[in-house]
């Protein structure tokens, strides 16, 4: 500021030894000619222009006056300045609780022009920022003016935009259903399972333009499982959870919701159950070699997740690739998890696989049973030769050995038979899985009913 006011002031100095020599000087020579001319008659006003205070007094008065001039417009024309204040919020006055109103925008910007000082002191004093008066106007479509009120008057300001058009609507009431979705289950713990989530609250009531209520088709409440603090197995309650109103494309519906938020009663549990693993063998060994054991580091796994699927599982298969196998191997195994579990107890595994030579050996008369009938239906065999077959088990002599045909199963599936009479393919399982079974008799010819 002091560097500014010395330039001030050498440019009035310069202007003011300016005005002295070209408009003061002149003009107290012309007096002075004048008092000459007019001596005789003017003696007194010779006297008075004559004397040095006087023409003193008048130089200054001239001088002060093309100061205030020049100064006058030295500040419009070198102070002015402009700022834009962006995003200010936007009010709006009407009836909150009869009208919706639409295509006012959220902020504007505002450019403020005028001298920096000013401008500063806009920056701090508080103000009634910007806002349109919608009193009195009637559901349909309005351009109307945004106002901004500043209590600097010194100041000029444009606002952009200044002028909208929007549209009232009469606002409307419905009530809705209210469900929940879980958001951010996977951040949590994986041996914990969200079992139930109780609202406070069934129905909600969501308000705003008739258009949009009718394309609102569900409305739910927002349980963030990272707003859980410390989640354990238990019933928690988490308290302001969100609501949201949703389309039938799963869009957001911009409406107001009575209430805006719930409490939610949420009961996490950690459900859990050991079962074994059943190694699998897939593919065929190198000719002439069969599996004599399969040792595995883990024979058994803590599963953890939905208590419906743990319930219904009662073993986990493990699958090694032993197609080309002739000679002993360890297999590094992945246990995957099934669907609907979240974590396990083991995730990695060790297979042994050793291997021997293959021989052969006939089990007879192993009886036919059938699979997967139609409920309503009967089936018998055509004749007593179709009730059986013999069937030829392959594998390690040590393994063949310990077998007992009561460990074989030979079958038909009937699945999408109907009455008739067919010729079906027998298929044969056993439950040592380093074995392959076949039976010798390929098809059966059965009556069903």
């Amino acid at each position: 500021m002091k560097k500014i006011s010395s330039f001030f002031g050498s440019i009035c100095r310069h202007i003011g030894s300016f005005f002295d020599k070209v408009l003061i000087t002149p003009i107290t020579r012309v007096i002075l000619r004048v008092s000459e001319a007019l001596h005789d008659s003017m003696k007194s006003f010779d006297r008075l222009a004559g004397r040095k205070s006087t023409l003193l007094i008048v130089s200054l008065i001239l001088a002060f006056g093309t100061f205030l001039i020049i100064d006058q417009e030295s500040s419009v024309m070198i102070d002015q300045y402009a700022e834009i204040l962006y995003n200010q919020p936007v009010t709006a006055v009407y009836n909150e609780e009869l009208y919706v109103v639409e295509g006012l925008p959220k902020d504007v910007d505002i450019t403020l022009i005028g001298q920096r000082r000013h401008i500063f002191l806009a920056k701090q004093s508080p103000s009634k920022g910007v806002s349109v008066d919608l009193t009195g106007l009637k559901p349909g479509n309005h351009k109307v003016t945004l106002r901004y009120t500043q209590r600097l008057k010194s100041l000029d300001y444009k606002l952009d935009p200044s002028q909208v058009t929007v549209t009232i609507y009469e606002k409307v009431s419905e009530t809705k259903s209210l469900t929940y979705d879980i958001l951010h289950q996977d951040s949590l713990d994986t041996k914990l399972y969200i079992d139930d989530v109780e609202l406070d609250r069934t129905d909600v009531i969501i308000k705003g333009a008739e258009y949009k209520l009718k394309k609102v088709a569900s409305v739910r409440a927002l349980v963030d499982v990272k707003n859980i603090p410390n989640p354990k197995a238990g019933k928690i309650t988490l308290k302001d959870v969100p609501l949201v109103a949703y389309d039938n494309d799963g869009k957001i519906v911009d409406v107001e919701i009575v209430p805006k938020t719930v409490t939610a009663s949420i009961t996490i549990t950690s459900p859990s159950k050991e079962v074994p693993i059943r190694v699998i063998p897939n593919g065929n060994l190198a000719f002439g070699k069969a599996i004599k054991s399969l040792d595995a580091s883990v024979t058994s796994v803590t599963v953890y997740g939905d208590q419906k699927v743990i319930d219904e599982i009662q073993q986990l298969d493990v699958e090694i690739d032993v197609n080309g196998l002739d000679r002993d191997k360890d297999f590094n195994v992945t246990i995957k998890k099934p669907k609907g579990i979240t974590e396990l107890s083991v995730k990695t595994m060790v297979v042994k696989v050793a291997v021997d030579n293959s021989v052969t050996k006939e089990f007879p008369n192993v009886s036919v049973r059938s699979e997967n009938l139609a409920e309503g239906l009967s089936v018998q065999a055509k004749t007593k030769e179709d009730t059986q077959v013999t069937v030829v088990v392959t594998g390690s002599e040590d393994v063949i050995s310990k077998l007992d045909s009561s460990d074989i199963i030979a079958y038909i599936d009937l699945e999408g038979y109907t009455a008739g009479e067919y010729n079906v393919e027998v298929k044969v399982r056993g439950n040592d899985l380093r074995l392959t079974y076949e039976s010798k008799r390929r098809e059966v010819k059965i009556v069903i009913s």
